[in-house]
Order: C-alpha cells, then sequence, then structure tokens
C-alpha cells in the first residue's frame, strides 16, 4: 500500500517493497548487451577497451616524457588531474577512431 504524506510517497507494505525490489533487480539482471567488440591477439580475444587502455597508457608515459624533457610539466596545472584526464581522452579517442 502507498499512502501519500507530506507530499512524499511512503511505501507501507513490505511486500510491495520487496515486490518493487525484485522487479528493479529483474530489470538489471535481464538487460544484456550486443556482443561485446574483441581483437585477437595471437590467439586470444581481448576486449576492445583494455587494448585502447593498454596504448592510452603508453600515450600518456610519452606525453609525461616529453613534458618533462620540455620542462612544461609544471604549466600544465595539477598533475593528478590531468593525467588521468589524459588517459581517458586517448583511450576514448582511440576506441573512436579504430573500433567505431
Amino acid at each position: 500500500m502507498i499512502k501519500k504524506r507530506n507530499s512524499y510517497l511512503v511505501l507501507t507494505d513490505r511486500s510491495s517493497l520487496v515486490t518493487g525490489g525484485s522487479l528493479l533487480a529483474g530489470c538489471f539482471l535481464l538487460t544484456a548487451c550486443s556482443r561485446a567488440p574483441s581483437v585477437d591477439i595471437i590467439g586470444s580475444f581481448f576486449p576492445v577497451w583494455m587494448v585502447c587502455l593498454t596504448i592510452a597508457v603508453l600515450i600518456v608515459a610519452c606525453l609525461r616524457w616529453l613534458l618533462l624533457r620540455l620542462q612544461l610539466e609544471s604549466e600544465v596545472g595539477p598533475l593528478a588531474l590531468f593525467y588521468p584526464s589524459a588517459l581517458v581522452l586517448f583511450t576514448c579517442g582511440l576506441w573512436l577512431i579504430f573500433f567505431r
């Protein structure tokens, strides 16, 4: 049973709460993805995002080396924000360029 109290809906019956929770869990469990894109590397299939992430880590390492070499690392702002953001940027960019 659902009662309206102070403009909020309140579940007063335990069985309706369990039913609602079961329906919500069922929706999450019954949804499916299409076949995940994967790449064959030496006979083993790897997810594409893992390949893109590995390449992006190498690119960010080269970027860090370049910034240190040019003495520009202090100019990019907070490093704890810059490098993870660069990693996400390169990972998503590689995925969009090569696998989309």
